[in-house]
């Protein structure tokens, strides 16, 4: 077993490693997940003891203390017990050694074979590992990177080490080597502990059994591997799935807002949280159990920011809604789709307190809405269809984004007046006293929902429900729209329950789709379980319908 704790790697006085927690059973893989920066090389390193002047706390394999051992009793280790491929295979190959011997050679150190059953055995590795026999005897020059990348890979497993480490092991290979090379390390490391860092999810979920997420120089979550993919529970590790590109969804990649800050107090992750709160800028959380994760939150994870609980409403005889339940968590798009009719904007006036609903409760970070005051209309705002008949035309377009502080008592007129020209610059649209002074029917229609926009978000709410928002839109400003929703999105960490009765715009821009029928909740899920594997026959339909629809506009 590989025992990490409380590790610490300085370089002069910048912390890299702040306090790492990590422990691995014999036959498990971690995966390290991070972004570029997080310390996930610098870990590896101080496993292998080529840290240990730098590094402070416990690197314990089965009972030997890494940290702990002279230079002489480390070499011992490494390779025989501890093996790692490296990332950058141009600068680990000896360029004056041919590949067989450089790959027979810890072969020769730490099995005590002789040469030429070393090589035998190198040649058996590289064999598997895709490389043609005659290139065995060439130099690292005279190979590609991806073929580099393969003799590090069979020099790291060559010893037959207890605990191998792989950096980025597949990263400069092209797509079909990548399958040929993964299926030999889905053998190649069972039975074994391995700890493979890596930025591609596809690679992790494929040679990982469980995964941690490395930011701030901690371990900030730990989970078996589809759990951490399908379900993440900390802010960070789901944003982190959510800029990776897949051929599951084609919903427009999301990076995370602002850069990783190594001088922070508190937890490492808040000033790029969408639910930070005091707590979380002054005390460092520790990483606990949560649901059968372990997650270093203050708040346990990602919150629900907004559910709604068996809501209906009828209107005389018609049941326009009937039972529908929704739950949105902290900066995640859920899409309501469903035909016209259906009870979309039903569903969302009542949320709202637009309409009143007959039976069902609303809550909001999970305390019950009674009544639609003042702090509700803070933390939720409404984007409506028509952009026309959602502003008074005898406001400004200053005047109109000004009012809600103004409704709210937020500062002076002159604070007001700064505010509300912050948003409409965030929107994208003119701050100009010519502008500002321009009345709604002097608008485009792509200005008119910019200034909706603006005019939801000078609260600064925590969720935006945008009722099919580019409705009354040609598709060149809808795109724009849409494309403005999810930089918002992405910067101010909005939540958005997004209504449309257009699947293919749903999957374009959502996390989850939920799709209503007849007032009802008929099927809800990721889009990739929506998209691909639809439950309920009208979800099909849909889908259906929206193909048909696009190979009628395709030529």
């Amino acid at each position: 077993m590989l025992r990490i704790e409380g590790l610490k790697v300085c370089f002069g006085k910048e912390p890299i490693l702040n306090g790492v927690d990590l422990q691995v059973e014999k036959g498990e893989s971690v995966a390290i997940i991070g972004e570029s920066g997080a310390g996930k090389t610098t870990l590896g390193l101080s496993i292998m003891g080529l840290l240990n002047g730098n590094a402070q706390g416990t690197v314990d394999l089965d009972g030997l203390n890494i940290l702990s051992l002279a230079e002489g009793e480390i070499r011992r280790v490494r390779g025989s017990r501890i093996s790692m491929a490296f990332q950058s295979s141009r600068n680990q190959l000896n360029p004056s050694h041919r590949i067989i011997d450089q790959v027979a050679e810890p072969i020769i150190a730490h099995r005590k074979n002789g040469k030429n059953e070393a090589h035998t055995r190198a040649s058996a590795m590289l064999v598997k590992l895709g490389l043609s026999s005659e290139k065995f005897s060439h130099y690292p020059h005279q190979l590609s990177g991806g073929e580099q990348q393969r003799v590090l890979l069979a020099m790291a497993l060559a010893g037959d080490p207890e605990l191998v480490i792989l950096d980025e092991p597949i990263s400069s290979l092209d797509a079909a080597s990548r399958i040929e090379v993964t299926a030999f390390l889905q053998k190649a490391l069972v039975g074994r502990m391995a700890i493979l860092v890596t930025h591609d999810f596809s690679t992790a979920a494929k040679l990982a059994s469980m995964i941690a997420t490395l930011y701030g120089g901690r371990i900030i979550e730990c989970g078996p591997t589809q759990e951490m993919l399908s379900h993440p529970r900390h802010p960070y590790t789901r944003a982190l799935i959510r800029s990776y590109p897949n051929m599951t969804t084609t919903k427009d990649l999301q990076g995370i807002k602002g850069r990783m800050e190594r001088d922070v107090s508190g937890c490492a992750f808040h000033p790029r949280c969408t639910q930070a709160v005091a707590l979380c800028r002054e005390e460092v959380p520790s990483l606990s159990a949560h649901n059968g994760r372990w997650v270093a939150c203050h708040r346990g994870g990602l919150l629900t920011a907004l559910s709604a609980h068996n809501l209906s409403k009828s209107f005389g005889k018609l049941k326009a809604v009937d039972g529908a339940s929704l739950t949105l968590e902290h900066g995640e798009t859920l899409a309501l789709v469903g035909e016209s009719g259906s009870g979309k904007t039903t569903l969302a006036r009542m949320i709202v307190g637009i309409l009143k609903a007959d039976t069902g409760e609303v809550f909001v970070e999970g305390e019950r809405v009674d009544q639609r005051g003042k702090n509700f209309h803070r933390a939720v705002q409404m984007v409506f269809q028509n952009p026309g008949e959602a502003l008074s035309h005898r406001l400004t377009v200053l005047e109109a984004v000004r009012e809600p502080l103004e409704i709210q008592g937020v500062g002076s007129k002159a604070d007001r007046d700064k505010m509300a020209m912050r948003v409409i610059d965030e929107v994208e649209l003119p701050t100009t006293k010519a502008f500002l002074d321009e009345y709604p029917h002097h608008l485009s229609g792509g200005e008119l929902q910019r200034v909706n926009i603006a005019r939801a978000l000078v609260l600064n709410p925590k969720v935006l429900i945008a009722d099919e928002p580019t409705a009354f839109l040609d598709s060149s400003v809808k795109a724009k729209i849409m494309k403005l929703l999810l930089n918002l999105q992405e910067n101010r960490g909005l939540t958005i329950l997004f209504i449309t009765h257009d699947i293919a715009v749903a999957r374009k821009v959502s996390d989850r789709i939920a799709v209503m029928r007849e007032g009802k909740i008929v099927e809800e899920g990721s889009v990739r379980e929506v998209m691909e594997n639809p439950l309920n026959p009208y979800t099909r339909r849909l889908i259906e319908a929206a193909s048909d629809l696009d190979s009628e506009r395709m030529p």
